[in-house]
Formats: C-alpha cells, structure tokens, sequence
C-alpha cells in the first residue's frame, strides 16, 4: 500500500488506544448519528416494496418495471462502491457524510416528485450513490469513533438502523401510500434523511482524512489473503441468504401450508431476531471475529436446512424463521468486521470492496434463488441457502486464528 494509507495505519493505532472501553455521551451521540443515517437511507431503499402498485398506477408502468427502481439503487450502487473512496479524496469524512445525507434528501425528493418513470429512476440512482458511499465509510468512520477493538459493537448499532428499516419500512410504506399517497412516503424518507444530516452536523467530529485512495490502492488490497478470505465469506453467505430469504414466503405457503396472517407474524418474528442478532454478533465479533463468522454461518446453514427437512411442522418453521433472522441479524456485523481485520491499515478501501462484495452477493443470489425455485420447487433455494452458509461455516474455521 502507499505511504498515505500506512498513516491511517498509525491513526487507527493511536485513536484505538486513546477511546476508552466505556464510551463517552459524545461519542454515543456520535455513533446514533450514524445509526440514523443507516435507518434513513435504508428505509428509502426498501420503501418500493410497499409502494410498487401505486406507484406503478401512478407513473403508467407495469410492476415489473416499477420493480426496476430497486435494480437501479443497487446497480449504481455498486459501481460507486468500487470508486467512491477514490473520489472523495482528502475531503473530511464528515463533510462526506453529511453531503452523502443531502443528496438522498434531494433524491428522494426527486423520486417524490418525479412526472416520468425516468425521473424516478434518477432520483433511486442518486439514492444509490448515497447508500454505498455511506457503506464504504462506515467501518472506517465507525472504528476512529469507538476504536478498532470496539469496531463490531460500533457496528453493531450502526446496522440496527438496518434491521429497524428492514421491518418498518415495507410496512408503514405501505399503510402512508394508502392513507395519504405514495409520493408522500416517499417524500417521509427525505425528512428521515434530513434529521440524520441534522444528527451528523450536531455530533460527528471532524474526520481529517488520513490516506487518499487510488484505484490500484482498492485492487491491490485483493491481494492480501484475509481480504480476499472476507470477501468470500462474504459472497457465499450473503449470496446463500438472497438465494433463500426471498423465497421464504413460497416455502411457508407451499410447505408449511400457513396463511398470509402467519406468514406476517413469523416474518416478523425474523425482523426482530434480526435485531437481537445485530448486537450478539458485534459482542461476538469482538471477541473473536472467526468464531463469530463460524456460528453465523453456522446458525443460517442449521436453520435453513432444518426448514427444508422439518418445516411442515408450523411450530418447527416458526422458530426455525426466527433462528434464521437472528444469524442474518449477526452477519452485516460479523462480515465486515472479519474482512476489515485483514486490512486494519486501508479500511475504507475494504469498506469498498465490502460494499461492492454485498451488492455482487445479493444480485447473483436472487438469480439463482429464482432459477432454483422456477425449475425444482419451493425447498430448493432453502437447501442452497444451507449449502452455502454451511461454507462459510467450514471456511471460518479454516480462516488463519489471527
């Protein structure tokens, strides 16, 4: 790496000696910050979910191609990942974030707005930029506030903003479409995002950036074999999540042979294990980042096969879906906290690759999810979700212990 980057190095070091376990109200303050920023830019993510009818209606689209407004965020999204440490340069990383709020202020409100179908797809492609410019940083951002040796605890609340949209979001998207439109719920998202630059604005530091990021600076990071470790990890469980999560609703309806009123109440059973899981996976990710990686991938292999060979029971389904929201609550704490421990001196180059690793994982994920439950049934994508996380089971305990 190059001498800028070995400074971050240095910084990382100090700063994680200087921030004492018991955090300080600022640094709190700080940390919620980022929490609501994850839950503003996440919630506006997942908002289409509960809006695509009347939205489709509205705009004179079908719903499949209203459905395109999701592929644009994480298109985007991903491309920008993969440059957008190269382009903030020396900028404060504060001033990045805050500006990162304003533009999805701007692009939900273009969406809000939007008269034609492309509008609104321009204002999701700004809302893309912003989710994984924020994703890049967070780990970066989130270990100078708390210190390297309390970055999954950090994270931990970071991404309960993530498990909090993941519930809420769909839902209320839903019910504020019906009550007053979905432009205006849409248009919510924008006041969510404005009282997160607010929060920003009041408690971030300033971040002084410590290493100016090239291209072949994020490249040459794949090298190293922890990071390309992390990144797997995080492919093959990620993708065997995507493959599976989507299609749990088929499965409890084909299987377990459940209704839409059960069906609700044990997703939302996995939403709020999700919760759970966000704060046992950073406590654990702390102590030991291996072993948390292998009883994440662990749980999800165990819950996600056990559907498949004991999920016409509904009781057995019930508690299996909730064991699964618990892992998949552990795992965006535990993964970029396994990668990150591979390049503790170029962390926001590996928040870029993780990001880029997550958009890559989902997208190949709901690929053959799909393919796996058009052409052999309602059982398959769980069994391949099983598969996969039963690797990254395997592959953590082959991870170096250090």
């Amino acid at each position: 790496m190059t001498d800028t980057t070995s400074q971050l190095d240095s910084a990382t070091i100090d700063l994680d000696d200087a921030v004492p376990t018991s955090w300080s109200p600022t640094t709190w303050f700080a940390v919620i910050s980022m929490a609501a920023t994850s839950f503003a830019l996440v919630s506006a993510e997942f908002l289409p979910a509960g809006l695509l009818t009347p939205m489709a209606r509205d705009l004179g689209v079908s719903e499949g191609t209203a459905g395109q407004v999701v592929t644009a965020t994480a298109s985007v999204g991903a491309v920008t990942a993969l440059l957008s440490n190269v382009l903030i340069g020396k900028l404060d990383r504060k001033t990045v974030l805050v500006g990162l709020s304003a533009l999805a202020i701007i692009s939900n409100l273009l969406a809000a707005f939007a008269t034609d179908f492309w509008l609104l797809l321009l204002g999701r492609a700004g809302l893309g930029i912003a989710l994984s410019g924020f994703w890049a940083l967070s780990v970066a951002v989130v270990a100078r506030l708390v210190g390297t040796n309390a970055t999954g605890r950090g994270m931990a609340i970071v991404t309960l903003g993530v498990s909090l949209a993941t519930i809420a979001a769909p839902s209320m998207g839903a019910l504020i479409s019906d009550w007053i439109g979905w432009r205006a719920a849409t248009a919510l998202t924008a006041g969510l995002a404005a009282i997160a630059m607010l929060l920003q604005i009041l408690s971030l530091p300033s971040l002084p950036a410590n290493t100016s990021n090239s291209l072949s600076d994020v490249f040459r990071l794949t090298k190293r074999r922890t990071v390309q470790l992390g990144m797997l990890a995080i492919l093959m469980l990620m993708t065997g999540h995507f493959a599976g999560s989507v299609y749990v609703r088929p499965f409890l309806e084909q299987v377990t042979l459940l209704d839409t009123g059960p069906i609700a109440l044990a997703l939302l059973g996995f939403g709020v294990a999700s919760v759970f899981g966000n704060f046992v996976g950073g406590r654990l990710a702390d102590a030991n980042v291996r072993i948390a990686l292998a009883v994440t991938g662990g749980l999800m292999a165990f819950s996600a096969v056990s559907l498949v060979l004991w999920g016409v029971n509904s009781s057995v389904a019930f508690t299996l879906v909730t064991s699964w929201g618990l892992a998949f609550g552990m795992a965006p704490v535990v993964l970029p906290t396994n990668l990150s421990r591979g390049a503790s001196d170029a962390l926001e180059a590996a928040g870029s690759l993780m990001v880029v690793s997550f958009q890559v994982a989902i997208s190949i994920g709901a690929l053959f999810g799909g393919f796996a439950v058009d052409h052999f049934g309602a059982s398959a994508p769980l069994t391949l979700t099983s598969i996969l996380a039963a690797a990254t089971l395997a592959l953590a305990l082959l991870q170096p212990r250090t």
